[in-house]
């Protein structure tokens, strides 16, 4: 694929790169592995192209009720995407919010998608400082007695996108068990709770493959899904 579709243009002088591709990396079950074989691809492009801080702007893959995905690999591979934003001059779109068929593994609405993509690049690339270019991403977490307070990175306006309680947090104590949470925007931060855990140790917000949830920031752009435990990605800021 590359000797037949990259090599021949990589004269060409290249601004940057859009991406939308991992469905295949979670039916093989390698969703944690595509951190790695995503710095590959960056950095070897990057060298091809002989731009080192070319752009490389990603597509968070949609949630999707196919029966093909491994148990647990697509929340894994949103973890390891989320990760790449680690890797200087990377952006990812979240599309967790337009899907409209969850059984269509394509979602057709690749307008937003290419919207959110441009955000990305007109804030970073062309210095664009009126744009707001991600929703919000999980930054850190703090135990209140039976509460966790979570920050976020682009969290300014928070809300529930359809002015609802805020949907799919899950928290968790000692052992691991999740149930479902009561999640409560304060500020710029969301406190999670459940009557159930009264010493609680980590969330998780919408960790499963047909995740729909509702938190969103003032520009209406999406949360990406995410859990707490050792948790290994980046802001993007």
């Amino acid at each position: 694929m590359y000797n037949g579709m990259i090599a021949p243009i990589v004269d060409f002088p290249v601004t940057g790169t859009i991406w939308y591709q991992g469905e295949t990396n979670c039916i093989q079950k390698n969703g944690l592995a595509y951190t790695g074989k995503m710095r590959d691809l960056i950095e070897g492009w990057r060298r091809v192209f002989n731009n080192e801080s070319m752009p490389f702007y990603f597509v968070q893959i949609a949630p999707w009720s196919g029966g093909s995905y491994a148990s647990g690999q697509l929340p894994a591979l949103w973890e390891a995407q989320c990760a790449t934003l680690k890797i200087p001059h990377t952006g990812m779109a979240v599309t967790t919010d337009i899907v409209h068929n969850i059984a269509d593994i394509h979602p057709r609405n690749k307008h937003e998608v290419g919207g959110r993509l441009a955000r990305w690049a007109l804030a970073k690339h062309y210095k664009s400082k009126e744009v707001i270019y991600s929703g919000p991403l999980y930054k850190a977490m703090k135990i209140e007695k039976s509460t966790i307070r979570l920050a976020f990175a682009h969290a300014n306006g928070l809300k529930a996108r359809d002015g609802k309680s805020l949907s799919e947090f899950q928290i968790a104590g000692a052992d691991g068990q999740f149930v479902d949470a009561d999640a409560k925007i304060v500020g710029d931060q969301v406190l999670v709770t459940a009557e159930k855990i009264k010493q609680p140790t980590q969330v998780r917000f919408g960790w499963h493959k047909v995740a729909n949830p509702n938190l969103i920031n003032g520009e209406g752009l999406p949360a990406s899904p995410f859990q707490t435990e050792n948790w290994t990605g980046g802001t993007g800021e």
